[in-house]
Parts: C-alpha cells; structure tokens; sequence
C-alpha cells in the first residue's frame, strides 16, 4: 500500500459523519419544518436529521426547505432554539469553508482581536483548505482575509500569519498529489526539528518557549505541533477547552464540527492516549443533562432550550477507541 493510498484509508477511518446512504433531502426538510412547527420545538428530531446527514446533505436539506416551506432554515433553527444548542446547530448548517471564514471574522470583529482562533485555523489547515476559507471569507464579507489581518495583528505575529495564508497562494505547475505534498514537506520539517536539537541540544518547542511568549509563541508552537502530529494538537485544543473553570464552548464547537468529517475519530484515539479517558467521558458541562447523537462523540438529547448544556458520557458511537 503506497503513502498516498495508506493517507487516503487514514483519512476515510477517521470521518465520524459520513451521510446517509439512502438520502432524500424532501422528507428530512418535512421533519425539520413539522418539528419547529406551533407551539414549542421537537429538539430530538432536529438532532435526529441533521447529525446523521454530511455537511453537503444538509445544504441539499436547507434547499428542500426552502423551496417546499419558502423559509430559510437556518434563520429558522435560530429562531427556534437558544443558547449553546443553537450555536452547536448553526455551525451544523454552514457550509465547512464558510463557518471557518466566520470564525476568523468573528475573531477580529469588536473590540481585541482573539488571536487564538487565528492561529489555529491558520496553522492547521493545508494549503487548499487556506485557499477555499479565503475565497469564502471575500465572498462573504467583500474584504481581503490577508488585509483584515494585517489590520488586526502586527509585529512577528502578523508576519508568521501572512506568510501561511500567502503560502496558501503558491501557484504549483503540473499535477501534485496533495496527501504527498504535505507527507514531503512534513518529512523535511520533521528532519529540520531533529537537525536543530542535535546542534541546540534541545528541542524546537523550548526554544520557542524560552525566546517568545504570547500570541507569538502560541503560533510557533502550533505550527510546530501540527507539523509533528495533527490529531495530538487538536486533541489538546478539545482538551484545554474544557479543562479549568469554565468551558471554552467556541474551541470545542468550532473543533468538533470542523473536524467531524476529516479526521475526529483519528482525535478521539490521540485524546485517549493523550490523557487516559475518552473525548466524551470529558465532555461535561454543569447544568441540564443532554444527550446528543452527534458527530461521532457521544449521545446528546436536549431536555428543554436552555443555555446549559452537559452531556451522558454512556456510549461512545462510531470507532471503538478502547
């Protein structure tokens, strides 16, 4: 099996939302408007279709609905749910290159700048991703994604930011098989860590951490650890997001949602071997107890709208990462 098929299997294993197999986007659109129909919301039945459909399925749903019902669904899904619920739903909704080109505008819109969001996205994206986010971002807001940061960061932290989005650009003659490209130009970041401990006698990740500091060093240090093992990043990213007091319901929406169809499942195993249980046994938040059969994490069932929101961590769904 050769590095582009092996990556390829890798990948497939990792998807936790596939779709349905056997798809008919008019009778899911008729559930949705009859569960948001009158008085009150059929909450399950709203996670029922649209966590068991892939992102390209509920845009096809979100179509059916409007075209039988004459009503945007989204705009109706917010206007039916509330708190953590809704936002979970809506980043359901969005087409992926379309919620991440919102997450970096929400990022940089108002008052300070949250350059953690930028940072990740920016650092762990390959270079075709970066290409679509930014078409999506002028798309959708009519201004330069490069622009808007230069606007909102400077110094070092701007400079490592604009050169990822400009190698983003980088125009490459003749066919190149993507999962190659970045298997290649890991290997020879991977090498250049290496090369550096040897002559520095010690690792790439200290002397980041004894040189810099802040938004800088969170951006050296992402980039190096996505360089050396994708899944562990994000598995500390879901994991520092609910860790402490409080959690950081963004990070952890953001990541999930994002990931679901990519690789979640390949973060799941690196979650559980990072930090010796599973992502759902952790993913717990004080207030109503809800289930959710949702991407591949565990079971979620809303009890009533409520801004709260935790979660029965009884049943972990798609690969067993015992």
């Amino acid at each position: 099996m050769g590095p582009g098929v092996r990556r390829s299997w890798n990948e497939q294993n990792g998807v936790t939302v596939k779709g349905s197999s056997y798809f008919n986007p008019d009778p899911d659109a008729e559930t949705l408007y009859k569960a948001m129909k009158g008085i009150g919301t059929d909450e399950q039945a709203i996670i029922d279709v649209l966590t068991r459909r892939n992102n390209a399925q509920r845009q096809q749903i979100a179509k059916s609905f409007k075209n039988q019902y004459g009503k945007d669904l989204t705009e109706t899904l917010k206007s039916e749910l509330s708190g953590k619920f809704e936002r979970l739903i809506i980043a359901l909704m969005y087409p992926p290159y379309k919620f991440e080109a919102k997450e970096l505008h929400d990022a940089m819109k108002g008052l300070g700048t949250k350059e953690g969001v930028i940072i990740e996205i920016l650092a762990s994206r390959t270079k075709a991703q970066l290409q679509e986010i930014m078409k999506a971002y002028e798309e959708e807001y009519g201004s330069n994604l490069e622009e808007d940061i230069k606007s909102d960061t400077s110094g070092y932290l701007e400079r490592i930011l604009v050169c990822l989005l400009q190698g983003s650009r980088d125009d490459v003659s003749g066919y190149v098989d993507p999962g190659l490209a970045v298997q290649d130009a890991q290997v020879r970041l991977l090498s250049v860590f290496e090369e550096y401990q040897k002559i520095a006698n010690k690792s790439i990740e200290d002397s980041i951490r004894s040189e810099t500091h802040g938004s800088l060093e969170e951006a050296m240090l992402t980039v190096v650890k996505c360089t050396k093992n994708i899944h562990s990043y994000f598995a500390e990213r879901l994991y520092y997001s609910m860790k402490g007091a409080g959690t950081r319901d963004g990070t952890l929406i953001r990541n999930i949602v994002s990931r679901s169809e990519i690789d979640l499942n390949l973060i799941k195993c690196e979650f559980k071997k990072l930090y010796g249980q599973t992502l759902s046994s952790m993913i717990m938040v004080s207030g109503e107890l809800i289930q959710w059969e949702a991407l591949g994490i565990t079971e979620f069932r809303p009890r009533h709208l409520d801004t709260s929101w935790s979660v029965n961590c009884q049943n972990e769904l798609s690969i067993s990462l015992q």
